[in-house]
């Protein structure tokens, strides 16, 4: 389904599930879901405005990140249960991740990190869970544009946040959140797209992928490999707004049908997520993924690349 706003690219950034009570907006003419670099160089002294590199460990950050970014490792608001590499923890430890890199409902978040974006784009998902969405962006081509720019990197970690320095109140959406039962009960129908965010290779079984004992993909679903939203690998510019509705369009996304993106392990799926959130869709994610599908044998399984790009 799709939520339209009149205001766009930029309007003001909504929080979608309401304000809290008593807690301030963030400031008028933000950007919704995306930022240029210009545009956070233009405000990085903002008060309002909140940086986090997101990182698999310290590495990237120390050898250089964007200044005032704090690090906010993808560990901490991720968990491994067993047999599945990438599940949302409880909201209290993903309210104190936020919490101790300066997230509050008064701010301004815009998420950048390692992994190509993926990293940006998992906290952005867990954000909009979180009913923060409306609060964050990710910036457009990250740190690979910002260097590639000339724009300034520091190694040194901004100052330690103070202790009761304000507290973060969050409105959880789990109903963006499905699990194998929930797709498995609508299997067939028309209103349903389910979009895979592999690689071809691994969507047509021709490669398994790690962990994955029954290649191929959930039945029905449809191929579009995240990184085919981007300009390039190494440029990586989110394309167009026209290309990627263009593309989605062609997969059979439109308003009145369900959207669920998945992946193998929730991480790719997340940036989907993003860039339908971007082009104006209200998407689910199936965070187990086709790791979490693949090992319920009692669930079907199809292989082949089928008619990826239509519908």
């Amino acid at each position: 389904m799709r939520t339209r706003s009149s205001i766009g690219l930029i309007g003001i950034a909504i929080w979608l599930a309401g304000p809290a009570a008593g807690a301030q907006q963030p400031a008028p003419q933000q950007p919704r879901f995306l930022v240029s670099t210009q545009w956070l160089a233009q405000h990085l002294r903002d008060p309002s405005v909140v940086v986090i590199h997101v990182g698999r460990d310290s590495a990237s950050y120390k050898a250089g990140h964007i200044p005032g970014a704090r690090l906010l490792l993808l560990s901490s608001i991720l968990i491994q249960p067993p047999n599945l590499p990438n599940e949302l923890p409880p909201v209290p430890d993903l309210v104190r991740a936020f919490e101790t890199v300066g997230v509050r409902n008064d701010r301004f978040v815009v998420l950048y990190g390692d992994l190509g974006g993926l990293a940006a784009a998992r906290a952005f998902f867990t954000l909009d869970y979180l009913g923060l969405g409306g609060h964050a962006a990710l910036l457009d081509g990250g740190l690979e544009v910002w260097r590639a720019e000339g724009r300034p990197v520091e190694s040194a970690a901004p100052g330690t946040l103070s202790e009761g320095s304000g507290s973060l109140e969050v409105r959880p959406r789990p109903e963006i959140v499905v699990d194998a039962e929930w797709i498995a009960r609508r299997l067939g129908r028309q209103d349903l797209v389910l979009i895979d965010a592999r690689p071809q290779a691994e969507y047509s079984g021709k490669e398994p992928g790690a962990g994955i004992a029954r290649p191929g993909h959930i039945p029905g679903a449809v191929n579009f490999f995240w990184r085919e939203a981007l300009v390039s690998q190494e440029r990586p510019l989110l394309l167009d707004r026209e290309t990627l509705e263009a593309r989605y369009r062609s997969l059979g996304v439109k308003e009145g049908v369900e959207i669920v993106t998945y992946c193998r392990t929730g991480m790719q799926s997340s940036h989907a997520y993003f860039v339908l959130r971007y082009l104006g869709y209200s998407p689910r994610m199936y965070d187990g993924s086709y790791i979490d599908w693949n090992a319920r044998a009692e669930l079907p399984v199809e292989s082949g690349s089928g008619a990826p790009g239509t519908r």
